[in-house]
């Protein structure tokens, strides 16, 4: 949506964000990626669309890139890719953990609550916990 409807000046926007919450060595690129990048399959209501089988098989596209750049983590910026993403992982034994763009966004500042963590992986589940009921605000 982002790269299509605003083109990549917004995209590299949050490609900036993206390198500054999780640090530049650790951003690991898809090819193609910007306004190349493949769709995740699931947007335009076909996540609700009643057809899983057709939407993986559309998906494959998408998941063959992730497992390309072997990285440990895939970040979406919204539900519906989240979610189809989270689901291609289901469907191949979890090869990456899928995370909102925001989970990270909170993560890095401290303020992601315990109850927020389930897509994250044991390596960050444990990071920066944020404690509301212990707050002082």
């Amino acid at each position: 949506m982002v790269r299509k409807s605003f083109g990549d000046p917004v995209a590299e926007d949050l490609r900036y964000v993206v390198k500054a919450v999780v640090g530049e060595e650790n951003f690991i690129d898809m090819h193609p990626n910007r306004s190349n990048n493949f769709c995740c399959g699931g947007g335009g209501g076909f996540l609700q669309s009643g057809y899983p089988d057709e939407r993986r098989a559309y998906g494959k596209l998408k998941a063959d890139q992730i497992l390309a750049t072997k990285a440990a983590y895939a970040i979406t910026p919204c539900h519906n890719c989240h979610a189809q993403i989270h689901d291609l992982s289901d469907q191949l034994e979890h090869p990456w953990q899928t995370v909102h763009l925001w989970t990270l966004i909170c993560l890095s500042l401290g303020i992601l609550g315990p109850n927020e963590r389930e897509y994250l992986g044991d390596d960050l589940k444990d990071v920066n916990v944020f404690h509301p009921e212990s707050s002082n605000m």
